[in-house]
């Protein structure tokens, strides 16, 4: 029987298959006939969708950006995750507070405690389950060529991010489960949905 919501997180630099997972854990999870919700960050309302346009277009002040970001996650937390959570719904999140701490923290280097202190004012102290971290050889993963304002970033900075979650993945082991992206994306899901069925379900199903 279902029990009570789920906060799942996908993280991970440019072009590391993000949606590819998500997807992927949509059809798993819709399978066994739970109720799941997939949201972006940043985006996922109406003034999140425009605050991702200004954000991944817009040449910004890093104090800027990283305001914008927890403007966009205020929404987000207020809006669709907390309603969701309540209806027992699991949650996916391509994106978090992890992703703030990465790029403006780690990328752009603000201060890490100021954003630690303002994601958790901005998301009430919810934090996810489980967070699947990406990695790839190369901080730009299988992108092609840069589509947008960040993805256009230096290399440098790229580096910097992956730096940064590696990290934080250090920090929070238990939370964070780092997924090396080097094979097919079938065999990168499976390690994925293995993790999920193991230390995702039990708490979704009463025994």
């Amino acid at each position: 029987m279902f029990n009570s919501g789920y906060l799942l997180s996908i993280e991970g630099t440019e072009g590391c298959g993000k949606s590819t997972i998500a997807e992927g854990l949509i059809k798993y999870l819709t399978d066994k006939n739970l109720p799941v919700s997939l949201y972006r960050e940043p985006g996922g309302t109406e003034a999140g969708e425009k605050i991702r346009e200004i954000l991944l277009y817009t040449n910004v002040s890093p104090l800027s950006e990283a305001l914008l970001y927890f403007a966009a996650r205020s929404e987000l937390v207020d809006k669709r995750i907390i309603p969701d959570l309540e209806q027992g719904k699991v949650v996916i999140l391509d994106r978090f507070t992890d992703s703030t701490l990465a790029y403006q923290g780690y990328g752009r280097g603000l201060p890490l405690d100021w954003i630690k202190e303002m994601n958790h004012r901005v998301t009430h102290s919810i934090k996810p389950g489980i967070t699947f971290l990406l990695t790839t050889p190369s901080p730009l993963g299988f992108l092609k060529a840069g589509r947008d304002r960040i993805e256009n970033e230096p290399l440098s900075f790229h580096n910097k991010v992956k730096e940064g979650y590696l990290k934080i993945a250090r920090s929070e082991p238990e939370r964070i489960k780092i997924i090396e992206v080097e094979e097919g994306k079938d065999v990168v899901l499976k390690k994925v949905l293995d993790i999920v069925e193991k230390e995702v379900l039990p708490c979704l199903f009463k025994k």
